[in-house]
């Protein structure tokens, strides 16, 4: 057999350049590396909640709420076995890397967070439907302010006013359905809220190009005075102003009765199902359409966009706007979706995780719709654990989603590559 290598001259034989080798390198460290985390948290679940756990005791989750669907494991055995099975993914993991390796490590994140469960509630029975229709709930307003984000990033425009425009639109929203004893006017007004303070936030930062952190941090501070001010001067003196209603669970036909699914995803209120539309949609016409080449075009080369004739002033107006108009949804959503009434502060910051949403999300709408599920199920995961009397100290379950926040955003935000013109205003030639 002829050695073609043999044949070539010796300075253009190909050989693998010094980078490649060191990156090829880095990457069989790095993969090392999580194989030994994947060991440490086996271990960890096997002594804490599988010898941390009585023998005999077993554990029952509920997966229904309109019958006695359930199903029930032995605790010992159960979190001995599921660390064991983490612990031989991370030997395996060490030793050849497997492929694949982000979705082993939403595996492993599940079977822990499982394994906690089993744990936390031995010798109990646990709604398994009623933890995920809450996960899914606290969800969607996160979900829905991580939309305006990615609308208003995507086209060059920072927004750190989702919490502002969600506070906003929850007063709105909640004083109009109360004054006209409408609900489908409050969602109406909810959103024309978050909208309004959308075009002002475009306003300050697109026409006059002020500093767009401080142009948010402004909204933030006028959305949680004026609701401050007017909750006590109008709600406190007319409280009939402050009982708008929630909209009621619509339970879809058929799918609403499919067994465990069918409770968590079909029997939901509006604001669930619009952001089911919403967020395919919205990622549909982001990265399929061409209005949403060019709203991606003015964050990334506004002045090649210009130059090819897209109006970059517009198109960051058009999208803040509808970003407004998201934000306006999610926080109609906590008082007409979830409340009833309005509360000073109820968006507690709910506007600040959307937004690490958005970045664990990689400005794409399903990709922060998946970090706010995540969100969302350590916020309903605290509460429930709350409920049945866990032995964890309430004030680690009160901080529980903020610590899941911090924890994701620093392990996984940081490599994220924002829109390249995002934040920085456009001078047109």
């Amino acid at each position: 057999m002829t050695n073609i290598g043999a044949n070539l001259p010796a300075d253009e034989i190909q050989a693998p350049a010094d980078g490649e080798i060191a990156l090829e390198a880095e990457e069989l460290h790095k993969a090392k590396r999580v194989g030994w985390i994947w060991i440490f948290v086996g271990v960890a679940i096997v002594w804490l909640f599988g010898f941390g756990s009585e023998a005999g005791v077993e554990t029952t989750f509920n997966l229904s709420l309109e019958s006695d669907l359930s199903i029930t494991l032995p605790s010992r055995i159960s979190c001995l076995a599921i660390g064991a099975i983490i612990v031989l993914l991370g030997i395996v993991q060490s030793i050849r890397p497997l492929p694949k390796r982000t979705i082993f490590t939403v595996l492993i994140v599940l079977m822990a967070v499982f394994a906690f469960l089993i744990w936390a509630t031995r010798d109990s029975s646990f709604s398994m439907v009623g933890m995920l229709q809450s996960t899914l709930i606290r969800a969607t307003p996160l979900a829905l302010g991580a939309l305006a984000g990615v609308l208003c990033e995507r086209s060059g425009v920072v927004n750190i006013a989702i919490e502002g425009m969600m506070l906003f639109a929850a007063f709105l929203g909640s004083f109009a359905a109360a004054a006209t004893g409408s609900l489908w006017i409050g969602f109406v007004v909810g959103v024309a809220g978050g909208a309004i303070l959308a075009y002002g936030h475009a306003g300050l930062s697109v026409t006059y190009k002020v500093d767009q952190i401080i142009s948010g941090t402004v909204i933030n501070f006028f959305a949680l005075g004026i609701t401050s001010y007017l909750a006590a001067q109008i709600l406190t003196k007319y409280p009939d102003l402050n009982r708008a209603g929630t909209f009621a669970r619509i339970k879809i036909p058929v799918l609403g009765d499919i067994p465990f699914i069918g409770e968590i995803l079909f029997d939901n209120n509006i604001y669930v199902y619009t952001a089911y539309f919403l967020l395919p949609f919205v990622t549909f016409m982001l990265f399929k359409s061409r209005w949403g080449l060019r709203v991606r075009s003015v964050g990334e080369l506004p002045k090649a966009a210009d130059t090819v004739g897209i109006n970059v002033y517009r198109t960051r107006y058009i999208s803040v706007i509808l970003g407004g108009g998201a934000a306006g949804l999610a926080g109609s959503f906590l008082s007409l979706g979830s409340v009833g009434s309005f509360q000073q502060n109820m968006t507690a910051g709910r506007g600040f995780i959307a937004l690490a949403a958005m970045i664990l999300g990689r400005w794409n709408p399903m990709g922060a719709l998946g970090a706010a599920l995540l969100f969302g199920f350590a916020e309903s995961l605290q509460s429930k654990l709350a409920i049945i009397g866990t032995p964890i100290p309430s004030e680690f379950l009160l901080m529980a989603p903020y610590i899941v926040t911090l924890f994701f955003v620093a392990g996984f935000g940081g490599r994220a590559r924002p829109p390249a013109a995002d934040g920085v205003p456009y001078e047109q030639g």
